[in-house]
């Protein structure tokens, strides 16, 4: 069960951006981030939401996507997420919320695909003029935002080929292929 979650659970980019993802269901998400582990159980992520269309207008031109696939600047309008969680750091409360990031964005997205939805971790944002575009407070720091909505690709797992090229890529049908190591290369010993 875990693993088909796990196997569903693709970086998606291209979505069907008129199927709406409504703020209820962005908040039981988050509640799976709030269950999961913390590293010394000190809770210091904050998350804002999105799934309107004017609030989550003012956090796409702030992404950046897919830095393998240069010549593609991101979603069309049209295939552009549905709602977003922004995922925010409290730095009084601690200044290491790496592992927390991680772990609760793996929550959020094993929740998504659970509901029929996908997402993708978007590490590469523009921090500044999402906090001035969102009014954040100092305290915060901007960790990762989720992309989230009904993935509209289709995306498949296959070996990393002899050459040992890790690079997605996309074939002239749109599919979205991503090259895995086998589990022979990464267990030692």
């Amino acid at each position: 069960m875990i693993r088909d979650l796990v196997l569903k659970n693709r970086s998606y980019r291209r979505f069907y951006e008129d199927a709406p993802v409504d703020c209820q269901t962005l908040r039981e998400l988050v509640d799976l981030a709030r269950l999961s582990a913390s590293a010394a159980n000190k809770q210091p992520l904050r998350y804002m939401l999105s799934c309107t269309k004017e609030k989550n207008a003012l956090i796409f031109p702030t992404l950046a996507w897919a830095a393998y696939l240069k010549d593609w600047n991101g979603p069309p309008a049209g295939e552009r997420p549905s709602a977003y969680i922004v995922i925010l750091a409290d730095k009084e409360i601690s200044a290491n919320y790496n592992w927390d990031a991680g772990i609760c964005s793996q929550s959020i997205l094993l929740g998504a695909v659970e509901r029929g939805l996908g997402g993708c971790i978007i590490a590469s944002v523009n921090k500044p003029s999402l906090k001035q575009a969102l009014s954040i407070p100092d305290k915060y720091e901007i960790v990762f935002v989720l992309a989230l909505g009904k993935p509209k690709e289709n995306v498949v797992i296959e070996s990393v080929p002899p050459n040992g090229n890790i690079r997605y890529w996309r074939d002239a049908e749109e599919t979205h292929h991503v090259p895995k190591r086998l589990l022979e290369d990464l267990i030692i010993g």
